[in-house]
């Protein structure tokens, strides 16, 4: 092993997500080669692996990915997709609706969790990180159709869930969930305005009254 490699961080490895989905939404990249280089660029370990995902684009130039100057040093995010803050979550719960242009979302969670609508904050090209720490927890997930969705927690006796009606292949964007989960999981859902005859009533039960 060579002493003198630096290992990539999940700060670098989210500039690169995010010169891809600039990469895509100019029409530089398909959405098989955003895809691919995704998962790439998940998979990565060092930071000099990471500049031969982005070798072919003129964003390469911006970030100078080299070992002597790692990505961390300069940030490059889009000022239009802000980070949030750490927010915690203890023997409760919330409704909390994840608007345009958020880039990540962060919360911990003890005894409770909350329920997190992507509805607005997906779309073509965009990725959108959620790292939520859960202990004896876990919180809901609700995507529209199409997204695809990248598990990244570390688990201990948990596990998150992803029902197959939530699991797209990317045309709508890229949900990345990462943190760490003890006892606890989350469950991503597509939402229930997407969800076929979602204001039916069950079998045997009367029509649902209109909402007035």
């Amino acid at each position: 092993m060579d002493e003198h490699r630096l290992r990539a961080s999940d700060a670098e490895r989210d500039q690169i997500l995010n010169a891809l989905r600039q990469a895509y939404g100019a029409g530089r990249l398909d959405l098989n080669d955003l895809r691919q280089r995704e998962e790439q660029a998940l998979q990565v370990c060092y930071i000099d692996e990471l500049p031969a995902l982005v070798a072919d684009l003129p964003v390469s130039r911006e970030l100078m990915l080299s070992t002597e100057h790692p990505v961390a040093q300069r940030p490059m995010l889009d000022a239009r997709r802000p980070r949030g803050g750490m927010t915690l979550t203890v023997m409760s719960a919330r409704d909390v609706l994840v608007t345009a242009g958020t880039a990540e979302v962060r919360n911990f969670a003890w005894w409770g969790g909350n329920s997190y609508d992507l509805s607005e904050a997906m779309g073509p090209g965009r990725t959108v990180v959620l790292r939520l720490h859960a202990v004896m927890a876990g919180s809901d997930v609700l995507v529209p159709p199409g997204v695809r969705v990248v598990d990244r927690c570390v688990a201990f006796m948990a596990g998150n869930q992803v029902e197959p009606e939530a699991q797209g292949d990317g045309f709508n964007g890229t949900l990345i969930l990462q943190g760490f989960l003890w006892w606890g999981g989350h469950q991503v859902k597509l939402a229930p305005r997407f969800r076929p005859h979602a204001g039916d009533a069950e079998p045997g039960e009367p029509p649902h009254p209109p909402v007035t």
